[in-house]
């Protein structure tokens, strides 16, 4: 993708080996990858740096589940994009905030790649 790298995305997953796949994925996509292990961490980055799609998985710890910051990014950020993802459950459009999508795990690196790449542009 040739303006990648102008894209910065938010993995946002509590198990850190799936979490870093994910990143490593996107990073060899050419797009610039933070990572959080959950929602807390993902909402203070989020105040501190321009991102273009939030990438959460829906069952983490803490007061804040991937849904619910599915939620507070399409209020307090409505220019950020927001891919769900789960393998415990299954979302229709009808379940995510307007302009989220839904990636059932497990998914394949491509799926993931693309799925992103069509979310910035659509921010961008």
């Amino acid at each position: 993708m040739n303006n990648a790298d102008d894209s910065t995305v938010l993995v946002v997953e509590d198990e850190s080996f799936v979490r870093m796949i994910a990143a490593d994925v996107l990073e060899e996509s050419g797009f610039r990858v933070l990572e959080a292990p959950d929602a807390s961490v993902a909402l203070d980055l989020l105040k501190q740096h321009d991102v273009a799609v939030v990438f959460t998985d829906i069952n983490m710890p803490g007061p804040i589940d991937g849904l619910d910051l599915a939620r507070i990014v399409t209020e307090r950020f409505p220019h950020v994009k927001v891919i769900v993802t789960s393998g415990k459950q299954w979302l229709g459009p009808e379940d995510l905030p307007d302009a989220s999508v839904f990636l059932p795990k497990p998914y394949r690196p491509a799926q993931l790649t693309r799925l992103i790449e069509a979310q910035a542009k659509v921010g961008g």
